[in-house]
């Protein structure tokens, strides 16, 4: 199981829109074993350390899959998150963390995701089984956090639960599709051009990404724009003029729009983060 290689912004750096200045925490990423590539996309393990009587706000564009946590003080199996995600961090602490793939999440919840946008339960809701995964990841975490050896045997902890989900079936394997597509197609910005793309008509997408993913189709549009918005602006030299074109937007306005509803923050004031 080896690490993720960013480069040089790998696919939760644009996700996470971190603000260079804090320094409060480091984040420990790995790949899924290839048994679990359609299961898992990643694990991540945040390790932080704040200054007494402060927070360190972490805000996040979520992808479309569902989440599970285990920290030393809390659990949570966590749906996708239509807004900004933001977590505040405080003191000392670890998590260890399972980012799912898209079909994963109604196999795990053992419903449709319907239900679980923009909610989050303590992972024990899912069942006593969950209980000996929790013992195992804290007591891999508790005495290291930063290390390795410590981080592997959380990961396999995390992936056993994984593993209790078994196989994905036709309409799971469909879904994983239809979200690689969009995030891997950026000239795809339309429903229109998705539905043409997976061989689906417009309700059955709907239906689809209704059920395994708990979001529509234009969601996913806006989302995947969002990610590379966030990701240019780091490093964008040109108008925003021109960006919002080369991300397929009609123009800048709506661009802005978009950014600002979802981020509290314009296209400038993003970018202003990460200027010298």
């Amino acid at each position: 199981m080896e690490p993720d290689r960013p480069e040089p912004l790998d696919l939760v750096e644009r996700a996470h829109l971190v603000d260079p200045a804090d320094r409060s925490h480091t984040v420990h990423r790995y790949g899924a074993p290839d048994d679990l590539a359609d299961l898992v996309r990643r694990f991540w393990l945040p390790v932080w350390s704040v200054p007494p009587g402060e927070e360190a706000v972490q805000r996040v564009l979520q992808y479309p899959v569902a989440l599970v946590v285990v920290a030393s003080t809390y659990t949570t199996v966590r749906g996708p998150a239509s807004g900004l995600s933001e977590v505040a961090l405080a003191g000392d602490g670890w998590a260890a963390g399972v980012m799912f793939q898209p079909a994963a999440g109604a196999m795990l919840v053992g419903g449709t995701m319907d239900a679980w946008t923009d909610r989050a339960e303590p992972l024990e809701v899912l069942g006593p089984h969950t209980v000996p995964v929790v013992t195992a990841v804290r007591e891999a975490m508790g005495a290291e956090p930063h290390a390795e050896a410590s981080h592997r045997r959380a990961i396999e902890a995390l992936a056993g639960l994984a593993r209790r989900l078994g196989p994905v079936d036709a309409e799971g394997r469909l879904a994983n599709e239809v979200v690689a597509c969009v995030e891997d197609r950026p000239e795809i910005t339309s429903v229109a051009l998705l539905c043409a793309e997976v061989g689906l008509g417009e309700r059955a997408l709907q239906r689809l990404t209704r059920a395994r993913l708990g979001l529509t189709p234009r969601w996913l549009i806006q989302r995947r724009r969002l990610h590379e918005a966030a990701e240019r602006l780091r490093t964008h030299g040109g108008s925003l003029a021109d960006l919002a074109a080369e991300l397929g937007y009609a123009d800048q306005p709506h661009f802005t729009r978009d950014l600002r509803t979802v981020t509290d923050m314009t296209p400038g004031q993003l970018a202003a983060l990460h200027r010298p």
